[in-house]
């Protein structure tokens, strides 16, 4: 379906019919078919919902400035008729469930969040970067401004999916096409307009009730893992877990432990 919201059309899906709703923020390199595996692991337990954000997937959109990521969720949210949800959200569509749960607490049952950006998080210093993910972003840089970006995306692969310490191409197949397709869309997007401003979520961090389940995949960068402790200690009973074997996007490497952990905190086990 389509829900009409400001100068954007969102792409929206729904599967399922009962059990407790979920809504699913994609990455900021991916949209939202990379739930896919979420979606079918929930089937017939949760009704999930997801969106593509404006610049990714099938949204379409004019450039509007002042336009809100929380407010589009809330546009979708009410267009589905969900009063209340359990947000599982990665990376950038973190840092939107963080904004949403802090501007509209009574809209967030839960957060399972994996390896989330936090709006108002101190900058990075050069010690918070590895070498060989500083070299990765060296030769993004070159390609970006060479306009290159099919090298743009085939590096990005390897910074996001593979994990900047692994060898180029670990995860392979399915899940390295859809990547490509989907980071290939956001690259060639056009800008949708400057985002309105909101309070910074990092100092806000402790004001968050909800039960906080926070994941990262043991090969992502350095600076996803800090975040995550940060994240555990500032928000009270949330807690961590590091997911072996996988980078920043363990849903669309279809792992199972991943997909077990999202499976029990929506139904209820965790």
């Amino acid at each position: 379906m389509r829900v009409a919201h400001g100068r954007a059309a969102l792409a929206v899906e729904q599967h399922g019919e009962t059990g407790p709703d979920v809504l699913l923020l994609h990455a900021g390199v991916t949209d939202q078919r990379s739930w896919r595996s979420v979606v079918d692991r929930l089937a017939g337990s949760a009704r999930c919902v997801s969106f593509d954000a404006r610049g990714y997937g099938l949204t379409t959109y004019d450039r509007e400035d002042g336009w809100s990521p929380v407010r589009d969720a809330l546009a979708v949210l009410d267009a589905v008729g969900v009063e209340q949800a359990v947000v599982v959200a990665c990376s950038m569509g973190g840092r939107t469930a963080l904004d949403l749960s802090l501007a509209h607490p009574e809209r967030v049952a839960g957060l399972v969040l994996i390896a989330p950006a936090i709006s108002g998080a101190p900058a990075l210093t050069s010690d918070d970067v590895d070498e060989p993910v500083r070299q990765l972003d060296e030769l993004i840089d070159a390609a970006d401004e060479a306009g290159d970006l099919v090298e743009v995306n085939r590096l990005e692969a390897h910074l996001w999916l593979d994990g900047p310490l692994e060898a180029e191409g670990r995860v392979a197949g399915a899940a390295r096409e859809l990547f490509l397709e989907m980071n290939g869309i956001a690259l060639a997007a056009v800008d949708p307009g400057a985002q309105a401003d909101l309070e910074p979520a990092w100092p806000r961090l402790g004001e968050i009730r909800v039960h906080t389940l926070v994941l990262v995949g043991e090969h992502d960068l350095r600076h996803f893992h800090d975040r995550a402790r940060h994240l555990t200690d500032a928000i009270t009973g949330a807690e961590q877990r590091i997911l072996p074997g996988v980078a920043h996007l363990p849903h669309l490497e279809d792992d199972l432990t991943t997909l077990d952990i999202i499976e029990e905190f929506v139904t209820g086990g965790w």
